[in-house]
């Protein structure tokens, strides 16, 4: 059982860390620095007092503009905020209070910030997915799933999105997914291993084609249309560390 005040502590780290996620989210496509200058409008360029920086807390007792200028502020903060907060309590309740929790929680932080990114810009920076492999490569020699594992996770991830990416574009003759892609599932493999990754692009393909389905039965979508599929990845990398394992035993025992 974990203790109440733990999981208050860890919600509360989510927020803050959420809040810094925020930062990279609306820096990193610009290439700008996550260090500096401070959080300020992107309006009017004021910078923002430490209690317009609370997490969640600030947007909403401003109501979601600037205090200077009035303009709107996306509600996209105050819910990365929340969602890190959520990831970082349900992590803790999935690995308890071990080394593997601090590395799940990096890998988690990373695919919130490409999700967003990739939804909004259509973009997965390097900065984030190369050494995000070399990270996970080297966790993987002390912790779950192994460095064999992890190896091998890494190979399939870039293999296989490479050869349907080749394949597509050979057949079309247009590309049909970048090699930004490429390097987040081979990322996925190198945090997750290979089973973990198989059962990643499982969901993620699962997920876009509904979304896709969807957009072409409202009329707001063609076959032509481009999907991010980054962010459905990064779905489908978070669903497969919470309950990939679970489920992956489920499966597995209708054929013991």
């Amino acid at each position: 059982m974990i203790a109440i005040p733990l999981i208050l502590a860890f919600a509360c780290a989510g927020l803050v860390v959420g809040s810094f996620l925020n930062v990279c989210i609306y820096r990193l496509p610009r290439r700008e620095s996550v260090a500096w200058p401070g959080s300020r409008c992107m309006a009017c360029g004021r910078h923002l007092a430490w209690f317009e920086n609370i997490p969640v807390a600030s947007w909403m007792v401003l109501r979601g503009r600037c205090r200077t200028c009035g303009t709107r502020i996306s509600i996209v903060y105050p819910l990365v905020e929340a969602i890190t907060a959520v990831v970082f309590v349900g992590a803790l309740f999935v690995y308890g209070f071990s080394a593997l929790l601090a590395v799940r929680l990096v890998f988690a932080c990373a695919l919130i910030v490409l999700f967003a990114i990739d939804l909004e810009h259509q973009i997965l920076p390097n900065v984030i997915t190369l050494p995000g492999i070399a990270a996970g490569f080297a966790a993987s020699w002390f912790l779950p799933p192994g460095w064999i594992s992890s190896l091998i996770g890494i190979a399939i991830g870039a293999g296989v999105l490479f050869a349907i990416a080749e394949a597509y574009y050979r057949i079309r003759g247009q590309e049909g997914l970048g090699m930004g892609d490429v390097k987040m599932l081979a990322m996925i493999g190198a945090f997750l291993g290979w089973p973990l990754t198989l059962l990643t692009l499982m969901f993620a393909s699962f997920a876009g084609s509904a979304v896709g389905v969807g957009l072409m039965a409202s009329g707001r979508g063609t076959m032509q249309a481009a999907l991010p599929f980054g962010t459905f990845l990064a779905l489908g990398a978070l669903a497969a560390a919470l309950v990939g394992e679970p489920l992956l035993a489920w499966y597995l025992s209708f054929y013991q």
